[in-house]
């Protein structure tokens, strides 16, 4: 009985270990990739926009250290700026979305009735229309630019986050410290700020760092299409789509874009699931 006991108790350990690493190992992506972004404010080892014919289509290693694209332009400056093109927008975006999305979430938990279903209506049009149909739309009257990716990436986060935070808070408005406190006659407001939000700040905190990576990889595609940054700005999306004529000439220029978006949704999910597992009542003294 005892070794097995032993053996059941080092496999509980082994697997909050690596819950634990999950979010080691999404943080430090994330640390290194805003380090990258933020160093490309002030350096990068030649300007991106930097044009330089008769060094084009240079290998890495060859011209700089990964090489050059069809222009001549250095391919470790353009991502190192294309880091923090798209980081911000994402980020600017899930804000703005989360923000709006868990104001509107709370608030239809507090009100309820007709308030409640008219939100999840507008959720189920929005959901309907995918954030590159939205970009496009906006693109037509708007023009490509960041505040366009933004503006899909962040329409299309409300109602996301709305959901979540509408469910979330729901389960917190039948909860005896709510009905003690609706007891006392604190308002429908005060019980939201004081007693719903607190308990229900950490499931927005993961959902927040899991859409992230969505919102990398929705930028990335609106850059593919044309409806990101204008050129000459960097995005690691427009780099992929000026690198589909040079696939067999120059493999290089998907490939590093590429791995880039990879490995930045690879990092905001590591870093979602850790935090989930990290801020789970359950796991407390488990």
């Amino acid at each position: 009985m005892a070794p097995v006991i032993s053996s059941a108790l080092a496999s509980r350990i082994a697997f909050k270990l690596s819950r634990r690493m999950n979010l080691v190992f999404g943080a430090v992506i994330i640390v290194l990739l805003i380090a990258v972004a933020l160093l490309s404010l002030v350096w990068t080892p030649l300007p991106p926009a930097k044009m330089q014919i008769i060094h084009k289509l240079q290998p890495p290693l060859a011209f700089g250290l990964l090489g050059t694209d069809q222009f001549g332009r250095d391919v470790l400056s353009m991502l190192m700026a294309g880091c923090w093109n798209s980081l911000s927008i994402a980020i600017t975006a899930v804000a703005v979305g989360g923000t709006l999305g868990s104001i509107a979430g709370i608030s239809a938990a507090a009100i309820r009735g007709p308030f409640e279903a008219l939100l999840m209506r507008i959720c189920d049009v929005i959901f309907a229309l995918p954030p590159i149909l939205s970009a496009m739309m906006l693109g037509a009257f708007l023009g490509p630019g960041r505040f366009t990716a933004i503006t899909a990436i962040a329409v299309f986060m409300i109602p996301v986050f709305a959901r979540v935070t509408l469910a979330t808070s729901l389960q917190a408005w039948s909860r005896d410290y709510v009905m003690a406190a609706r007891a006392i006659g604190n308002t429908r407001l005060t019980i939201s700020l004081r007693h719903v939000l607190p308990n229900i700040i950490s499931q927005i905190i993961v959902h927040g760092a899991i859409q992230l990576g969505l919102a990398i990889l929705t930028e990335a595609g609106l850059s593919f299409l044309g409806l990101g940054l204008a050129p000459p700005a960097p995005s690691w999306g427009r780099m992929l789509a000026d690198a589909q004529t040079y696939l067999a000439l120059a493999p290089w220029l998907a490939i590093l874009p590429g791995l880039a978006i990879a490995l930045a949704v690879f990092g905001f999910n590591m870093l979602g699931d850790g935090l989930r597992d990290l801020l789970d009542p359950r796991e407390v003294g488990a």
